[in-house]
């Protein structure tokens, strides 16, 4: 049974992102739509009114009408090698111009261009248009190339492709960012997420605006907001950063850390609604003093020396926007 698009969510990360560092790479056609457009984090929308010199604008890939009897496809190079578990290729305000069915293929290659050896993950489907389209993918291989291939052309609003991240640590040595959306770190608990998208948190780069970012709504009663993270590897952790980039009349006051090492028991589930409690919280960095629009750095003299740890929780006092959260340290097997 296909797992909703929630689940999937809830469960991986979308290595489709461009935050994971995916990028499309070439297509065989997209006179209508930019292939980039298919990758957006963003929900698409519609524009009633918007046209341009190609004719209506839509908010995704979409190709001309084929006369040749072949078909579309575009080419995706993923920010890092990753297992994938579903996909969902959604037609959202395509509805006319849809395209009835299509493949996905994937490959191993690590060279900058796929090798040819494309294997099928998903086989050829029905699509239907105006909708999200889910399925599941029974693969355990790693995979750094995507082909979406769609016959026999149309638009696809957005490709969103959930999975685990499966980092070649043997090319990293030394200090990692252990919470890297590239090296596996994942968002697993929050209890407030109003505004912005969790997972920018742990991207790459710096935040683009302050819609980049986790930000929680104004709190309006006693306590604070939290988020939890499980880092890519189990790891001991020399520095921080605590990013509040475009935060300025809505950064938190202050924030903390606690730690956990759950590595001996897979087993334990951080309840979100309970505040992702778990006994083996363990305080990494007292609560220190935020500003606004600024990288805070916390070295070894202001952290508690814990060991290794697998999951972080950043504690933010009382509400407001984070952009971008660095778990930097060695991975400890």
């Amino acid at each position: 049974m296909t797992q909703t698009a929630a689940h999937y969510a809830s469960q991986y990360t979308n290595v489709a992102s461009p935050r994971f560092g995916t990028r499309v790479t070439e297509t065989s056609d997209d006179f209508f739509a930019a292939k980039e457009r298919i990758l957006t984090d963003a929900d698409p929308v519609f524009i009633a009114d918007k046209y341009d010199d190609h004719g209506k604008w839509m908010d995704g890939w979409e190709s001309r009408r084929r006369r040749d009897g072949g078909h579309d496809w575009i080419t995706i190079r993923l920010g890092a090698p990753a297992r994938l578990h579903g996909v969902d290729i959604n037609t959202s305000f395509f509805t006319g111009n849809y395209p009835p069915g299509a493949e996905l293929q994937a490959c191993g290659s690590k060279g900058d261009q796929p090798d040819g050896n494309w294997v099928d993950i998903l086989e050829r489907v029905d699509l239907a248009g105006d909708s999200a389209n889910i399925f599941a993918i029974d693969s355990d291989e790693t995979w750094t190339w995507l082909r979406l291939n769609i016959y026999p052309d149309g638009g696809v609003a957005r490709l969103r492709l959930w999975g685990e991240a499966v980092p070649d640590w043997s090319a990293q040595t030394g200090e990692v960012e252990l919470s890297a959306l590239c090296n596996g770190g994942r968002v697993i608990g929050f209890n407030d997420a109003h505004y912005g998208d969790v997972w920018a948190i742990l991207a790459e780069g710096r935040g683009i605006n302050m819609g980049d970012g986790w930000e929680t709504r104004r709190r309006r009663q006693p306590g604070h907001d939290w988020l939890v993270m499980a880092l890519g590897a189990r790891g001991t952790i020399s520095r921080v950063e605590i990013d509040t980039a475009f935060f300025r009349g809505n950064f938190p006051d202050g924030a903390s850390l606690q730690v956990a090492d759950l590595s001996s028991n897979a087993d334990v589930q951080l309840d979100a609604e309970k505040g992702g409690n778990t006994t083996q919280w363990t305080e990494l960095l007292p609560r220190q003093k935020l500003t606004a629009d600024m990288i805070h750095h916390f070295g070894a003299d202001k952290l508690t020396q814990v060991g290794p740890v697998t999951h972080v929780r950043i504690n933010i006092y009382p509400d407001g926007g984070v952009s971008r959260l660095r778990i930097f340290g060695t991975r400890t097997p």
